[in-house]
């Protein structure tokens, strides 16, 4: 069963663009103000062995480290418009590699109805002092691999 994190999201005014509805350079912003809740959100009950439940992915990374968005990827399904309520961008992990992790994202409505958006992002984890990709260690993979679901199902993608 895919673990999911759950962020409200608030639309501005300003996200708006000429066309009437919200630019897609505004989409990454969405899904970078999830990956930043979603470090920052305690582990809870995916904590593994020496973390504290109060601990963070971003505690596990250290500050010997950092991540890296290596890529993205969107698929956008509906026009969106500016209003005031907010919309719910959905988080998990759909993978987890040597050096790296990869995300995916789902922007909705809060009760489901409609979707907006579904993205895909790859991290990798890179040494401070090197700038070069470092192994992810075993509480980092295990506070990861408790947010591993399925990957995110792309409609228009090609598999050829």
């Amino acid at each position: 069963m895919t673990r999911i994190q759950r962020f409200p999201i608030q639309l501005r005014f300003g996200d708006e663009d000429s066309y009437g509805h919200v630019n897609n350079v505004r989409f990454l912003q969405y899904l970078e103000d999830a990956r930043v809740q979603f470090i920052h959100h305690p582990l809870s009950d995916s904590a593994p062995d020496g973390a504290a439940e109060q601990d963070t992915l971003l505690d596990l990374i250290g500050p010997d480290h950092f991540t890296l968005v290596a890529r993205h990827e969107i698929e956008y399904s509906a026009p969106l418009n500016y209003r005031p309520d907010p919309l719910e961008i959905s988080i998990w992990v759909t993978g987890v590699g040597g050096s790296s992790f990869d995300l995916g994202y789902q922007i909705a409505e809060p009760d489901g109805s409609a979707s907006y958006a579904l993205a895909a992002s790859t991290m990798i984890l890179v040494n401070r002092a090197t700038g070069r990709p470092a192994k992810l260690n075993d509480a980092q993979r295990a506070a990861l691999e408790h947010w591993l679901g399925e990957p995110v199902s792309f409609r228009r993608r090609s598999n050829g």
